[in-house]
């Protein structure tokens, strides 16, 4: 599974809640150097996931592709990604 790209989102504005389009992906707070630790989270059966470190609302949106979330400015593309 190592060649499967896991989403990362951060939320350097602070928002209460993210729309985003994968089940699983990563938060990591705000941008780095102000992130906070990149924690996996799988909603599983379920349509939204609160980060425990940030206190992020996730929402799933089927409508979004993996990599796009609302606001579209919380994908963060780690140097190994782009």
């Amino acid at each position: 599974m190592a060649d499967a790209y896991v989403p990362h989102f951060a939320n350097d504005a602070g928002h209460a809640r993210i729309a985003i389009g994968a089940h699983e992906f990563m938060c990591i707070g705000a941008r780095p150097p102000f992130d906070h630790p990149h924690v996996f989270l799988d909603m599983g059966g379920d349509h939204e996931i609160i980060c425990p470190y940030c206190s992020t609302l996730y929402i799933l949106n089927d409508k979004l592709k993996p990599t796009e979330s609302e606001p579209a400015d919380c994908l963060y593309l780690p140097a190994a990604a782009e």
